[in-house]
């Protein structure tokens, strides 16, 4: 009884971005139906890795401007029916070669390249309003001293996304049980660090051990 759509990829290669709106609305009023007010979606990475194995046909495409229109149409969408959108995975997981479900990812990238390539659909989803931004697992060398992906930077989630880009909506991590973080340390502390970077949500995926441990 769920509406089909196409997955990203497809409609970002349509670049039919009123189409676009209208399958976000459609979905997002079907979640509501369902008693569902967020959708984790739209995934904003750029598709500029063909070796990705995590992201790619999850992207609206490889085109900065595209995956940003598309994203933007995605939210507008989805959030005209009431239904909270949330914009992944920032700062951008497109061009990496793991997958951070496994091991913590790292891209060798600087600041003004992530301003021409991977932040452009973030831009666009804070200037569209988007309601919610999920952090990546990424580690960026040339950018952050510490060993510690994105989801636990202060720079990347206050600096970056509060201060310099005006986010005020909600920081949700990704979900802390995944290998780039709980293969690393303890999740009690890494949500911890997750907060004092700028977290409001720390999502795990389970209702195991880590819950107590994470909330103490």
């Amino acid at each position: 009884g769920i509406t089909q759509f196409p997955g990203n990829l497809a409609a970002g290669v349509s670049e039919n971005y009123n189409g676009i709106r209208k399958m976000a609305q459609i979905t997002g009023m079907e979640l509501r139906i369902q008693g569902i007010n967020m959708n984790l979606a739209p995934v904003l990475d750029v598709n500029n890795n063909p070796l990705n194995p995590v992201i790619n046909t999850r992207s609206f495409g490889s085109d900065p401007e595209v995956a940003a229109k598309a994203g933007a149409s995605y939210i507008e969408g989805l959030q005209s029916a009431g239904c909270i959108a949330v914009a992944k995975h920032f700062p951008g997981h497109g061009d990496t070669e793991s997958d951070s479900h496994h091991v913590l990812p790292v891209i060798n990238h600087d600041m003004e390249r992530l301003k021409k390539v991977e932040l452009v659909p973030f831009y666009k989803a804070v200037k569209e309003k988007v309601e919610c931004i999920m952090s990546a697992h990424i580690h960026f060398p040339l950018i952050t001293e510490k060993d510690e992906p994105a989801t636990l930077s202060k720079f990347f989630l206050t600096d970056l996304l509060r201060k310099e880009m005006g986010f005020k909506g909600i920081v949700m991590t990704d979900d802390l049980e995944m290998n780039a973080v709980s293969g690393k340390m303890n999740l009690g502390d890494a949500a911890v660090k997750s907060f004092l970077a700028g977290s409001d949500v720390i999502l795990v995926s389970s209702y195991g051990k880590n819950i107590p441990v994470i909330y103490n």
